[in-house]
């Protein structure tokens, strides 16, 4: 029978009894010589419980991160779509995403501040967890921008329509879709996705510009419309911003996948420039 003995911290187990006279020597039971298998099970058992719960602790902030993404999304097609219907009913469940959203994002961000203080991640642990702090911060403001376009579409409900709506459904298609690969891009660690979203952003961009030119164009010929016009503008500028934030969770992904900070392009600079008093 197996015969098992405790040095210090060290367990010692024996496929026979030690003979008579034999002196023990922990190096060669390490290494496996000397009739018995030399660990440390219960330190050994601990560091996986405390790698399998913190990888838990995670996966559980990941998954509300995606629940969070999608909530925002849907708050992006239900405001675009009491605009396209014209039925404020499209819309009546953003104000009670947006209080869940916020609910999130304070649970979130008080799960991330434990696991730092808590387990002391380092390397892509500590990236991923700082990018997920961010990331939490540009869905709740997306959420934002969402209730936003409903306020405005609630001021265009109320008076006849000023024009077909072709290129703003286009862009929140097109904004959504970068909100939905960024987080993509957040779950699987992809860089190439992220740079994906950040290279669509000016095709947002040229059509907010395009709407614009346009609503100018209404109103410099009938004054009636200034009001329509301006709340149109307003709707292509939360849009265009929404894209913005979703760029933002993209360079997160790629500062948390490759350790590269892409927000600002570095220009080299012979001399500082002058400070003025």
């Amino acid at each position: 029978m197996a015969a098992a003995r405790k040095y210090g911290n060290a367990y010692v187990s024996f496929s026979r009894p030690p003979r008579p006279g034999e002196v023990f020597d922990l190096a060669a039971a390490r290494r496996g010589t000397q009739g018995g298998k030399y660990g440390f099970p219960d330190d050994k058992e601990a560091d996986v419980d405390k790698q399998r719960q913190f990888d838990k602790e995670l996966e559980d902030l990941k998954k509300q991160l995606i629940h969070m993404a999608a909530l925002a999304e849907t708050m992006i097609d239900k405001a675009i779509g009491e605009l396209v219907q014209r039925d404020a009913r499209v819309a009546e469940k953003v104000p009670a995403y947006e209080q869940e959203i916020n609910r999130l994002q304070i649970e979130i961000d008080e799960a991330a501040l434990t696991l730092l203080a808590t387990r002391q991640p380092v390397a892509g642990d500590l990236r991923f967890i700082v990018a997920a702090t961010k990331i939490n911060g540009e869905l709740e403001r997306i959420g934002d921008l969402a209730v936003n376009i409903t306020q405005n579409a609630q001021t265009l409900l109320g008076q006849p329509p000023l024009k077909p709506l072709i290129d703003l459904p286009h862009m929140a298609d097109l904004a959504r879709k970068m909100v939905r690969d960024s987080l993509d891009a957040f779950v699987g660690g992809d860089a190439l996705l992220a740079q994906s979203v950040i290279m669509a952003d000016d095709r947002v961009d040229a059509l907010k510009d395009q709407v614009l030119r346009e609503l100018v164009t209404y109103m410099l010929s009938d004054p009636r419309t200034i009001e329509r016009a301006l709340a149109l503008i307003l709707v292509s500028r939360h849009l265009e911003r929404i894209g913005d934030h979703a760029v933002n969770i993209a360079e997160d992904v790629i500062y948390m996948t490759q350790g590269r900070d892409v927000r600002h392009p570095r220009t080299p600079r012979e001399h500082p420039p002058d400070v003025q008093e």
